[in-house]
């Protein structure tokens, strides 16, 4: 049921109130109870990182009890903007074969056009889609947002992962990004169910390799959040199809905060799920919102569709689950100390290296699977720019890690 604080003038009157009370009450609450380091969500945060998390938190709070603060981009019309380059991305309907096909005739989902959209570096003269340079990486971004929420368009806030990698990626001088569909509703009614998204990941792909002209080789496939999760699922699917007329496995993966595992978590004193919940803006903080957007993701296939399905969560601990990672590409897990998502990150990681081997994949004997864990990083921080130092830590690494081929 769509609140009243959906509407206006009540939205409004709800706003102007959550303005004064979190500028005039809750700020100055916040800094005086994080001047003790031992009241801090983590002690060796400082006071201004700690008012940041829960101001973080509560907006999060406010959007899911009004809405989005403003109309978000979708997959229905490319938005336009200021330096905005957007282009339509074509449906690849002849190439959704097998499981993937049985899925979507249960979701009753097909493959439509989409939009997708180009950031290029700074003082870049290169053409909107222009072919590749000689020894170019593209990056293709899924954003994260739960499958339920946030955009591919350069205004969203994951956005700042792009312009991070392109600021500090040499050889990455443009990333684009693919507008795919977000789930909303329940089980039967539910829109844009699974495989809805992996539909418009796949088409963004082909665009990519088919259209623009890139080696699969060149491209380096990154997620944050549920954009991990897509991002595995894309590769997956491409991996154990190699003779379905789909392009080969992409060069690199790059998986950030992923969500990994969709299946119910244990909040155990000992679970990352539990002790985190304090350091991190998701999570417990809002467990009804994070199983709505699971039901809405799942739709007709139910809950127990996260229990038994390897596109939906790979690093689920679910012995009946058969995962492997065999021929998937050299990857850089980013995982943060502090984020709630921590225990199912570790658990993608053991599989992970389980089948590839720990290491930088620069040579055939090396492992492909390199890990990266700041120990005080909240989830998705390569996203927030307050997020310092672990922010540009992060950025960096991954740069010396794709330089590395």
């Amino acid at each position: 049921m769509v609140s009243l604080l959906h509407y206006q003038p009540f939205k409004g009157l709800y706003l102007t109130y959550e303005l004064f009370s979190t500028v005039f009450l809750r700020v100055p609450a916040w800094i005086l109870t994080a001047i003790p380091k031992s009241w801090r969500p983590r002690a060796r945060w400082t006071i201004g990182r700690s008012v940041k998390l829960k101001l973080t938190r509560h907006m999060v709070a406010i959007t899911k009890r009004v809405g989005p603060l403003r109309q978000r981009p979708n997959h229905l019309a490319i938005t336009s903007g200021l330096d905005v380059n957007g282009v339509w991305i074509p449906p690849i309907p002849e190439l959704i074969k097998d499981e993937l096909e049985l899925w979507a005739n249960v979701s009753h989902v097909s493959s439509i056009q989409i939009p997708g959209y180009w950031q290029h570096k700074k003082g870049s003269t290169i053409d909107v889609a222009a072919p590749p340079m000689p020894g170019e990486k593209v990056v293709y971004a899924l954003h994260g947002g739960g499958y339920t929420a946030l955009s591919a368009h350069p205004s969203d806030p994951t956005a700042a992962i792009a312009r991070g990698l392109l600021q500090h990626v040499d050889s990455v001088h443009r990333v684009f990004s693919c507008e795919y569909r977000l789930s909303s509703g329940d089980g039967l009614d539910a829109q844009n169910p699974f495989p809805a998204a992996l539909l418009d990941a796949l088409a963004g792909y082909v665009y990519l390799v088919k259209t623009v002209g890139l080696d699969p080789l060149d491209i380096i496939v990154e997620g944050d959040s549920a954009g991990g999760n897509l991002a595995l699922a894309l590769t997956r699917y491409l991996v154990e199809h190699p003779n379905s007329g789909l392009p080969a496995t992409p060069g690199a993966l790059i998986l950030l905060s992923a969500w990994a595992d969709l299946s119910p978590q244990v909040a155990s004193p000992n679970s990352s799920w539990l002790d985190n919940a304090k350091s991190d803006y998701i999570g417990l903080v809002d467990e009804e919102g994070l199983v709505r957007s699971i039901r809405s993701f799942l739709g007709p296939h139910g809950l127990g569709a996260a229990d038994a399905n390897p596109m939906i969560s790979p690093a689920s601990r679910n012995p009946a689950m058969n995962v492997h990672f065999k021929g998937f590409p050299r990857t850089f897990i980013a995982a943060g100390g502090a984020e709630v998502f921590y225990d199912m990150l570790c658990s993608l990681k053991e599989k992970m290296v389980s089948d590839l081997g720990e290491g930088d994949g620069v040579r055939p004997e090396d492992g492909k699977v390199h890990w990266h864990c700041p120990p005080d990083a909240t989830h998705d921080w390569i996203a927030l720019p307050y997020h310092e130092p672990e922010r540009s830590d992060t950025l960096k690494e991954i740069a010396s890690w794709i330089a590395a081929t």
